[in-house]
């Protein structure tokens, strides 16, 4: 129930808050992670994150070529945001998904992840609606 409290903080703050640092638990998949977001010196929440404005592969892919790049795409996320690194949550927004919230994450050095994952290919800009396949 405290959890569910806290996630319920977060959500509440989530529209007035512009950026709030986060602890990166565990990747799950090329795009999304779960961490511990510190709304405020009191308050953390367990969520799931979203990278804004990125598509990767997805790891039950339609093909073998799209399990391999969204294999490739988890690994370089979990270099990039290693278990324990504190990363900056910006523009959050709620998620289609109940726990999950979509946010640009931005790493110590600056760098915007979503960024970096287009940049070298594991992923590519989206801004919603129906995706392209990675099979073609």
């Amino acid at each position: 129930m405290k959890n569910i409290f806290r996630f319920a903080c977060l959500l509440f703050v989530v529209n007035r808050v512009y950026a709030m640092p986060a602890t990166v638990d565990y990747v799950f998949d090329g795009d999304t992670f779960s961490a511990v977001a510190h709304v405020d010196k009191n308050t953390d929440a367990n969520v799931r994150v979203r990278l804004i404005n990125v598509d990767t592969p997805e790891m039950h892919g339609n093909c073998e070529r799209e399990t391999q790049r969204a294999n490739a795409a988890r690994e370089r996320l979990m270099q990039l945001v290693p278990r324990g690194t504190v990363v900056e949550l910006k523009n959050i927004k709620d998620d289609k998904y109940i726990g999950r919230i979509d946010a640009n994450v931005i790493l110590p050095d600056g760098r915007d992840v979503g960024r970096v994952l287009i940049n070298e290919k594991h992923g590519r800009a989206y801004s919603g609606g129906k995706r392209k396949s990675w099979c073609e």
